[in-house]
């Protein structure tokens, strides 16, 4: 008896197990027709030249593509934060690229942690005091051209009542269309003190530097829009 019962449970177990198997099958060869159909769309597919520009081209930022972030330490943790929708000009002159301009601001009340008791903060009087001074402006006293893609941009950062030097590493891509325009992209990296630029707000017992880290690396990350000569 005991063996009629395992043959019959075997029986009825062998269609379930056959769909499963088969289905199995169907979505591997499914999945393997469309990495195939993905790839081969992808090789076969015509490769987009870039659009020509003038030699000298002046662009503008699109703010809503845009944006000025920031790392600073907080102990032994990293906070980020954002300025958002930077404004300015970029002028590039590609046979003399020392004749390249780069001129930028920020909207300093727009400062975004995440974290709205500390943008607060970051407002007030203790950090940029964005009641004074509302707005950090970058402009571009060199351009030296590194290579095919990288420039070093020497300029004057202006923050807090404050200007000093500093050299910004941009890369910026080959121009594309869209949206009706020529655009293309750049990313900026540098690093300040931020006690250079009269930051000095320390957390109450604490060493210099603990709470709130002094060096602060930036990123630029910017949409430019080509201007009509």
């Amino acid at each position: 008896m005991r063996e009629a019962v395992l043959a019959c449970i075997a029986l009825l177990s062998l269609p379930a197990c056959n769909s499963r198997e088969t289905a199995t099958a169907r979505l591997a060869a499914t999945g393997a027709a469309g990495t195939a159909g993905a790839a081969s769309t992808a090789l076969d597919g015509p490769a987009v030249p870039a659009p020509s520009v003038p030699q000298v081209s002046k662009w503008v930022i699109d703010p809503e593509n845009s944006s000025a972030g920031f790392v600073c330490k907080h102990v032994f943790t990293n906070v980020r934060g954002m300025f958002p929708q930077p404004s300015g000009t970029v002028t590039l002159d590609e046979a003399t690229p020392g004749g390249s301009k780069v001129d930028a601001t920020i909207d300093a009340s727009l400062i975004t942690t995440g974290v709205e008791e500390r943008d607060t903060h970051l407002k007030s009087a203790d950090f940029f005091n964005v009641a004074v001074y509302p707005t950090i402006a970058f402009v571009s006293t060199s351009v030296v051209k590194s290579s095919a893609t990288v420039y070093l941009v020497t300029g004057n950062l202006a923050m807090h009542e404050v200007s000093k030097p500093v050299t910004l590493a941009v890369t910026v891509s080959a121009p594309f269309e869209h949206a009706g325009g020529i655009r293309r992209g750049i990313e900026a990296t540098t690093s300040v003190n931020r006690k250079d630029f009269g930051l000095v707000w320390e957390y109450p017992g604490e060493g210099p530097g603990i709470v709130v880290g002094d060096n602060i690396t930036i990123t630029i990350d910017a949409e430019l829009v080509l201007q009509a000569d």
